[in-house]
């Protein structure tokens, strides 16, 4: 029942920054643990952060240090702050809602209603 619509993508030289924003409808977004995940082309997509909904937040090793994932839960929004970018931080970036923690292992919903329409992050060397 929520509906995410994503910006903040574009072009940046390694070792820069960017912050996505995915701004959220519906009056459950606080309940949801909300993340981001992204997809480089020929690879799978893959997890790259998750906040909850009391805002412990967690990462992909690769990421650590260099992205923050935070929330205002007033403006219904999630936001990727993404530093010291590497050209291998480049992919498509979905926000999702409603992330699902098994051991240590976050997954997104099947449902395409959970996910944001992606904006392209390229980190050029």
């Amino acid at each position: 029942q929520v509906q995410l619509v994503e910006s903040g993508g574009g072009l940046v030289q390694a070792g820069g920054s960017l912050r996505l924003s995915c701004a959220a409808s519906g009056r459950t977004f606080s309940i949801y643990s909300m993340g981001w995940f992204r997809q480089a082309p020929g690879k799978e997509r893959e997890f790259v952060t998750a906040i909850t909904g009391d805002g412990g937040t967690n990462y992909v090793d690769s990421v650590k240090g260099r992205f923050t994932i935070s929330k205002d839960n007033a403006e219904n929004t999630v936001y990727l702050q993404m530093n010291s970018l590497k050209p291998e931080d480049t992919a498509v970036y979905y926000c999702a809602a409603g992330l699902r923690l098994y051991g240590s292992r976050w997954y997104g919903r099947s449902s395409e209603d959970y996910w944001g329409q992606g904006t392209q992050v390229t980190v050029s060397s």
